[in-house]
């Protein structure tokens, strides 16, 4: 906790310096990007050591018991994950354990089952080629530049506060264009999240086995999902596909940790390690509602909808509608920034999704979840080993070297998420 609490507080200092001293108001790519990036790493490394040296292991949650560092990284070790050239400038975050896994050459290994129900670990006897994921990405990075550079400029943010627009364009127009003008503003951070992907693939890091297909995956360290954020029905299924590795940084430094209310907790986190700026505590803080009763509807009347297919049809699509406008709603004071256009835009929407949304919350129940009980992503791992299993094979393997523990693990991991 002190090394998340000094590595967040250096990194607000940062914040508060770019943004009240040098460029307030402007999104540029100084220190304070690779300042994010390695508090991410950082925290996580922290708790990371704190799981797997100082906790006892039936106290820790799945995803705490695969990701736990059970011996005190080198220096070289800390410093090469920290700074390494793959992951400096846009990440994406990953754990320590998948990056030593990648540098010890250990990535490449595979766990298949048998016939007979038993697993056998198979070693590749070569090392799978990236080209076609790179080349994709690629080409994914070029299109979104390309949209960045053409469309997005014609369809300003921006244009939702300006006072001829708001006084003449009808509200299905107004919210339309809120829509287009939020999705214009993505692709650049398609562009950005995609290209950092690229690179690490590019360098052999990222490879996550291979399909029931035995085509390769590259997309262990992925940070979007494209087609699931357009195409999201839920505020939930935005969120998993969007800055995926931060959101999964969060999960694990914040909400399975937290000990009152996670959702509100892991939503401030968020704004202060994005920076200083009020429009982003305005976005996160209206995330909250946004988050909690989506999550209420979701719970008490999606059931009546799924029986029938035709009826789950347009049950997705008004969801569909619904979601692309709460979010748009949600991150335009991410875009304005300053208190003032953010203010500007609720009010001349009156706050419609803000009291919407408390409504919601007073009518319908919200049911509470267990933290760390739902199965997170594609890549979160998940484990079908019992508790007794696991402890047998840490006892048989630590008193010799750590390496051996974590690389069988490592394997489970990777194969059970592959499964999944």
């Amino acid at each position: 906790r002190y090394c998340f609490v000094f590595a967040l507080g250096y990194l607000t200092v940062c914040q508060i310096t770019r943004v009240y001293i040098f460029d307030y108001g402007q999104y540029s790519a100084d220190f304070s990007g690779p300042m994010m990036i390695i508090t991410q790493k950082i925290t996580s490394l922290a708790f990371e050591i704190h799981d797997g040296m100082f906790r006892k292991n039936e106290d820790l949650t799945p995803s705490q018991r695969c990701l736990a560092v059970r011996r005190m990284p080198s220096l070289l070790e800390y410093l090469s994950y920290n700074c390494n050239f793959m992951g400096i400038l846009a990440g994406p975050l990953c754990s320590y354990k998948d990056y030593i896994t990648f540098i010890e050459g250990r990535s490449y290994q595979l766990q298949q089952s048998e016939a007979n129900g038993k697993e056998d670990t198979k070693y590749e006897q070569t090392d799978p080629s990236p080209n076609i994921a790179v080349a994709q990405k690629l080409l994914i990075c070029g299109l979104s530049l390309l949209f960045h550079m053409t469309i997005t400029k014609t369809l300003p943010v921006e244009y939702n506060i300006d006072d001829h627009f708001r006084a003449t364009a009808s509200w299905p127009v107004r919210f339309f264009y809120l829509y287009v003008s939020l999705m214009a503003a993505r692709p650049k951070y398609y562009f950005a999240w995609t290209l950092a992907d690229a690179i690490n693939n590019a360098a052999g890091f990222g490879f996550r086995g291979y399909d029931k297909n035995g085509v390769t995956r590259w997309d262990l360290i992925s940070n979007l999902r494209i087609q699931q954020i357009e195409f999201s029905t839920s505020f939930k299924m935005f969120l998993d596909n969007w800055n995926i590795q931060t959101a999964l940084w969060l999960k694990r430094v914040c909400y399975e940790r937290a000990t009152f209310s996670p959702t509100i907790q892991t939503f401030i986190l968020s704004a202060i390690w994005h920076g200083v700026y009020p429009g982003y505590y305005l976005t996160f803080l209206t995330g909250v509602l946004m988050t909690l009763a989506a999550r209420a509807i979701r719970n008490n009347i999606r059931h009546y909808f799924v029986e029938s297919p035709a009826v789950k049809v347009c049950y997705d699509i008004m969801t569909w509608m619904a979601t692309q406008v709460a979010i748009s709603y949600t991150v335009v004071p991410f875009v304005l920034l300053s208190v003032k256009p953010s203010f500007t835009f609720y009010s001349s929407c009156y706050f419609c999704l803000h009291i919407a949304s408390i409504l919601v919350l007073l009518v319908f129940p919200l049911k509470r979840t267990q933290k760390g009980s739902k199965k997170h992503e594609t890549i979160q791992p998940v484990w079908s080993k019992t508790l007794e299993e696991e402890n047998l094979l840490q006892k048989n393997s630590y008193s010799t070297t750590n390496n051996s523990f974590s690389q069988k693990q490592e394997i489970t991991c990777r194969y059970q998420a592959l499964k999944q």
